[in-house]
């Protein structure tokens, strides 16, 4: 049977389609009280996915403020980790940029990022693998999340990650498809990119998420 994992209580209807929207990280609620922590430094401008690499090659991409978007745990998740693969939470701290793009079949997500706490994407491999299934409960509609780890893109002096998860409800018949994401991520020293991905892109995001990396990061002295 499906570990459990109660989240902080959400709209019922929401749920699966705040899941696509925020295919990169929840917004962050800062802990009242604390001194704010000194800040890694700024990511440049430059740091992002070559454009003519993303199908389509779009003009604009939706921006969001990575430095504001790594969420802490909620007080209700499980202190077993499986929240965090749910959710996508591999910083807890950073400063960077974000963007996203509909892209044909669903949407993409990109992430490049300074982070004072790396994320050890072996240890969240190993983690994902021992989450393969959990029911998340929103405490009006349950959700099951199952999480499958790949082989993730070899980057030579980095340490990378991928999986996908799919999120179905409840008894939903096996014709009817869930909601696919799928992650990618490098990282090296202070540094992260990620790129996601929902819906039926198609997307080749190994190979993107190795593009993304090699373009960032001599920008970011990787």
């Amino acid at each position: 049977m499906p570990a459990r994992i109660r989240l902080s209580p959400v709209r019922a209807a929401a749920l699966l389609i705040a899941v696509a929207a925020v295919t990169t990280i929840s917004p962050a609620h800062p802990a009242t009280g604390a001194a704010p922590a000194p800040g890694p430094p700024a990511v440049p401008p430059t740091a992002l996915l070559p454009p003519d690499a993303i199908p389509g090659r779009p003009a604009a991409r939706d921006v969001f403020d990575a430095g504001t978007a790594f969420s802490a745990l909620s007080t209700s998740d499980r202190e077993d980790g499986c929240a965090d693969v749910v959710h996508g939470r591999l910083l807890s701290a950073g400063a960077g940029q974000g963007f996203q793009t509909a892209v044909p079949g669903g949407q993409l997500s990109e992430l490049v990022a300074r982070t004072p706490h790396p994320p050890d994407l072996a240890a969240w491999t190993a983690q994902a693998r021992r989450c393969g299934r959990v029911t998340v409960d929103d405490q009006d509609l349950p959700t099951v999340s199952t999480t499958t780890v790949a082989a993730a893109p070899v980057v030579p002096g980095a340490q990378t990650l991928s999986y996908q998860q799919v999120l179905t409800l409840p008894g939903q018949p096996a014709e009817v498809p869930g909601l696919r994401l799928r992650t990618v991520a490098v990282a090296a020293g202070d540094v992260l990119v990620l790129l996601r991905d929902a819906g039926t892109t198609g997307l080749d995001l190994d190979t993107l998420a190795v593009a993304a990396w090699q373009h960032a990061g001599p920008r970011l002295g990787r």
